[in-house]
């Protein structure tokens, strides 16, 4: 069968991804340290310091997570070939027109696992925070930000990532002031660090009866999620707290406590709020998670030494500064302005289709 050959050969050319795949990964290495660490955690004083043993358990984790993600694909390469094996034995072209599909899954999945190679930063393992802010411009840009909250939202839920809702607060007419959502998963912050910046749309407004082109901005910050492992060092001095009434989106469960938590970094002038959870206690840890998140990813892209060295940034979310377009009207179109990735696709990229825009970006990097 011409189709069996055909497929074979696209197999086959697979086989040296995954033999560079298994030196990358460091598959053997990472076997022999797992077992290292295996055997600690069966020591008597292991539980004795919380530190580190929460930092060996952790290691443990994505060294699994590494080896299962290659012994998957390795298993799924093999039972493609075993597939097409029957297939040629018994001239079952059924079967070989099921191994083609498993081969296209295949192939997705391996271009997935060799993008993770390139997540070599120290937090990009990490859980992420994203945080939602309009530009100027009233309901428009308030209902942009609004769009760009989905967007994530369903790209984490196609990448079986748990989302929570950390602070949210509604627009006047439509849309939203700010918004800010924990994604949970791993290498989370290593995909999604990309879309730090700002996100430009071109559409005809729906809250313009002349029917007129608007163009809105949104700024879209990412901050790894840090645990209580990494020393972050915060002055009780250098923040300041505010308590207020929280309402949740739609103006539903309103709270008629202040719940809400908004807190101030002095030196910096960063603010993060939560008003999600059910107590003050929770809504403060939350904002004081934010906050270390947010130091954290400024010392990384800054290459400062120091949390001190900390200034702030006052970036305007405005023209010239946008790093993607999301174009409706006159045409459809998706680019991003760094890697000069086009989707013509707009329905699909704001349904969470934004991995070819991310590949891109990390792609670019690496080289």
């Amino acid at each position: 069968m011409v189709i069996l050959d055909e497929i074979k050969q696209e197999l086959e050319s697979y086989s040296p991804k995954l033999s560079e795949l298994y030196e990358v990964l460091e598959i053997n290495s990472s076997n022999i340290r797992l077992k290292e660490l295996q055997k600690k955690t069966m020591d008597s004083n292991f539980w004795n310091s919380s530190e580190n043993s929460q930092k060996i358990l952790k290691e443990i984790k994505s060294l699994e997570d590494t080896i299962k993600s290659y012994t998957s694909a390795k298993e799924k390469y093999d039972e493609i070939s075993l597939m097409l094996e029957i297939s040629d034995e018994d001239g079952d072209e059924n079967l070989a027109l099921e191994a083609k599909t498993e081969l296209r899954k295949f192939a997705e999945n391996l271009e997935t696992l060799t993008i993770t190679t390139l997540l070599t930063g120290e937090y990009d393992r990490n859980n992420a925070i994203v945080s939602f802010h309009p530009g100027a411009g009233g309901t428009e840009a308030q209902d942009w930000a609004e769009m760009l909250l989905r967007m994530y939202t369903r790209y984490a839920e196609k990448h079986m990532f748990k989302v929570t809702m950390l602070d949210y607060l509604e627009g006047g007419e439509a849309g939203i002031k700010s918004a800010a959502i924990l994604i949970e998963g791993r290498n989370a912050y290593g995909f999604l660090k990309s879309e730090a910046g700002i996100h430009r749309l071109v559409r005809i407004s729906p809250f313009d009866s002349s029917g007129s082109r608007h163009t809105s901005f949104a700024a879209v910050d990412v901050m790894p999620e840090i645990d209580d492992s990494t020393p972050v060092e915060i002055k009780p001095e250098d923040i300041k707290t505010d308590t207020y009434r929280a309402s949740g989106a739609g103006g539903q469960h309103i709270n008629k406590t202040d719940s809400a938590v908004r807190i101030t970094h002095i030196p910096t002038g960063i603010v993060c709020s939560c008003q999600t959870q059910r107590s003050q206690h929770q809504n403060r840890d939350y904002a004081m998670k934010m906050l270390k998140a947010k130091l954290i990813e400024i010392k990384e892209r800054e290459h400062l030494e120091k949390i001190e060295d900390i200034k702030g940034e006052h970036k305007e979310i405005a023209w010239g500064a946008q790093i993607r377009s999301y174009v409706f009207m006159p045409y459809t179109l998706v680019k991003d302005h760094r890697t000069n990735c086009e989707v013509k696709n707009v329905e699909s990229v704001m349904n969470g289709n934004i991995d070819p825009f991310i590949d891109a970006y990390l792609k670019q990097r690496q080289g």
